[in-house]
């Protein structure tokens, strides 16, 4: 979990900086990641302080957040380019915003039902397998032998 969210509505005189160090503890995103956003144009250029180094405002924290947030969705970058465009945009893109941040959620819908579904069938061989030791049973249904029962409930 990220350790805050997009909320919006920063105003861009406040300068409550931090350095890229920083930020990418904050987002989970590496420094080098977050220099190719930059580079990318999926963040607009970042500040620099009087030692050279970049430092970010609260707006662009905030940005970097819900970014770090659509690519551990896996949103493609192309789509999270789009969402930054859109973002630049203002307030007449929040319909096409929503429209694009909609179809991923149907994306994300159907990855969980994926992974809903392959969870089941995990859970139902873990189970079968129990049911095997339980019975002293091999995969075909024969008995084994007391020496391969002990080795069955065994773990690495």
């Amino acid at each position: 979990m990220r350790s805050g969210a997009y909320s919006g509505g920063m105003n861009s005189h406040e300068t409550d900086w931090i350095g890229i160090a920083e930020m990418a503890r904050r987002s989970g995103l590496s420094v080098d990641t977050l220099r190719w956003y930059e580079r990318e144009g999926l963040i607009p250029a970042v500040d620099r302080g009087p030692n050279g180094r970049r430092r970010f405002s609260r707006a662009q924290q905030s940005v970097i957040l819900l970014l770090a947030m659509l690519r551990d969705t896996q949103m493609p970058t192309s789509e999270m380019k789009r969402f930054v465009a859109l973002m630049d945009e203002g307030a007449a893109s929040h319909g096409r915003r929503i429209e694009l941040l909609e179809r991923h959620r149907r994306r994300l819908t159907e990855r969980r039902a994926a992974i809903d579904a392959a969870d089941g069938a995990l859970a139902d061989k873990t189970d079968h397998y129990r049911a095997l030791i339980a019975q002293g049973r091999d995969c075909a249904g024969a008995p084994v032998s007391d020496a391969v029962r002990r080795r069955q409930s065994a773990t690495s």
